[in-house]
Formats: C-alpha cells, sequence, structure tokens
C-alpha cells in the first residue's frame, strides 16, 4: 500500500545550510534507502508458522459454503486454497468472515490470504497484491433450448429480457436495443424464462454454470458468449508479494497437474480455471 506522503518545502536558509553540512556519499544515501525497506517476510512467516490462514466468507455456494448434512467447510475456492497450502507444505486455517469484512481483514493482519472469488481491478492492485487468476468468468446469453430467434447479442434489439437495473449485463442488453423486464437475481429471470415471459437473459457464466450442475439444463441453453471476462485472484496484504509468489507457482502445478480443472469441474462441470476461448 503507498504510503509515501509529500513533504513540505524547506525555507531556502534551511535548504542551504543542510546543503553546506551533507557530507555523506551517494553510496550511502542508497545504502540508507535501501534499509528503510522493510523485508519481506510473508513467506517465511507462513513457513515458520506451519499454517496458511486463509479469510473465506462460508456462506457463498458454490465457492465457499458448508456442505448440507456434514456441515463441513468445502466449496470452489476453499479446496483450491487447501490444495495451494498443500503445496506450500502448509496446514490451512481459514477464518469466516462477511465479504466487507475480508479484505479489511488483509490489512489488520487477521489472515494471510482470502480465497473468496476476489476480482482483481486497477483500484484494488494499488492497494492489494494479487497471485495468478485461478477462476474466469464471462457473460452468457441464455434463452430457451427452442428459440432460434436469438442466436447472438446481435439478435436482441427489440427482444424482451430478464435483467436486474444496476447490473453491467443490465447495461449491454439496453445498448443492445432489448426491452428490459426487471428482476432481482437470478433465479427470478430462469421463472421467467421458463415461463415465456421474457426471450432471454445474460448473466455472468459461473451463474449458470452452477444452476445447470444443481439443477440440469432445464429446457435453457447458452446462445452466446461474451468476449470479455472477470478474473479472480488469491488477494493478500499490499507488499507481500513473495507469498503471492509462492501462491502462484502452486497454482501453476496445480494447473499443470489437472488438479485445478478436476476441482473446477466438481463444482460447475466445466474448467473455470482457465481463460475462456477467444
Amino acid at each position: 500500500m503507498n504510503l509515501r506522503l509529500a513533504l513540505p518545502a524547506v525555507v531556502l536558509g534551511s535548504t542551504l545550510a543542510l546543503a553546506a553540512c551533507s557530507t555523506g556519499s551517494a553510496s550511502d544515501t542508497a545504502a540508507s534507502a535501501e534499509g528503510s525497506i522493510a523485508t519481506d517476510t510473508s513467506l517465511t512467516d507462513v513457513q515458520d508458522a506451519g499454517v496458511l490462514i486463509v479469510g473465506t466468507e462460508g456462506t457463498y455456494r458454490p465457492f465457499t459454503f458448508h456442505a448440507d448434512g456434514t456441515g463441513d467447510l468445502t466449496g470452489y475456492d476453499v479446496e483450491v486454497a487447501r490444495a495451494v497450502a498443500e503445496q506450500l507444505g502448509v496446514e490451512v486455517e481459514f477464518e469466516e468472515t462477511q465479504w466487507d469484512a475480508l479484505l479489511t481483514g488483509l490489512e489488520a493482519g487477521r489472515f494471510d490470504a482470502v480465497f473468496n472469488q476476489v476480482g482483481i481491478t486497477p483500484e484494488r492492485e494499488e492497494v492489494y497484491t494479487f497471485s495468478t487468476p485461478y477462476t474466469y468468468s464471462n457473460g452468457v446469453l441464455v434463452t430457451t433450448e427452442d428459440n432460434t430467434d436469438i442466436a447472438s447479442f446481435d439478435d436482441l434489439e427489440g427482444r424482451t429480457l430478464a435483467q436486474s437495473l444496476t447490473s453491467a449485463f443490465g447495461q449491454q442488453a439496453k445498448d443492445a436495443g432489448a426491452n428490459i423486464e426487471a428482476v432481482e437475481g437470478w433465479a427470478q429471470s430462469v421463472e421467467l424464462l421458463q415461463q415465456g415471459r421474457v426471450e432471454a437473459t445474460i448473466n455472468d457464466k459461473l451463474t449458470w454454470l452452477d444452476y445447470a450442475k444443481s439443477n440440469g439444463e432445464n429446457g435453457l441453453k447458452v446462445a452466446a458468449e461474451t468476449d470479455d471476462y472477470s478474473q479472480s485472484a488469491v488477494a493478500l496484504a499490499g507488499g507481500d508479494q513473495a507469498l503471492a509468489d509462492a501462491i502462484s507457482e502452486a497454482l501453476g502445478t496445480l494447473a499443470e497437474d489437472g488438479t485445478l480443472a478436476q476441482i473446477s469441474n466438481e463444482f460447475f462441470g466445466d474448467d473455470v480455471s482457465v481463460e475462456p476461448a477467444a
């Protein structure tokens, strides 16, 4: 996190006096500056403790939730965290809290990392350190399986779509010339689609995959997908680059040996750990 502050200007007389008294060499100045930079012990701290403390919600299915029946904490993000900790050679300990407290918990030192579908944004990158992404998601245009009129986003002009008025997908539908039937979320969109009251909806692909995995497609299909996509990664406190690099290396190993794909298919029936095909 950039805490650099601008220093006030010094009056000319004081500046000249300080300059006259200064006898330090350039190498002394460089050494002093280097010594002022705190050493990044984020990885060795975790290794010495023998445990990776992970912040997560525990109420965000299918990413992080308690399984029916057993009550055990599980989910895509939870299982990825367990696999990463194994690669690091440490145990994993989960600290559950609400979303709003996850990133502030990093700053307060409550967690070593957050596994909770934290999207990478320029604003967050100014404050937090991120691993490489382990989740990619684009938008999907969902309609009924017998609909032959909607095959792309270019076919939406004059069509009626179920969309949240405040979502980016709702705006995309408006920009395409669609008529909007306002809904509160995905469940209501599906209901209106199946009732024939709307012709399509645009939503996040992860939401669609979770629905199809749990309920089957139920007479629905994906007609098209967006080219742009979001990326989610492990979030760490600003400056914890050593731990971020180690987690990224672990994620790379898990991708190569097929573990990430296996975990993803368990929860989504598809591999969301790779970038969508162009």
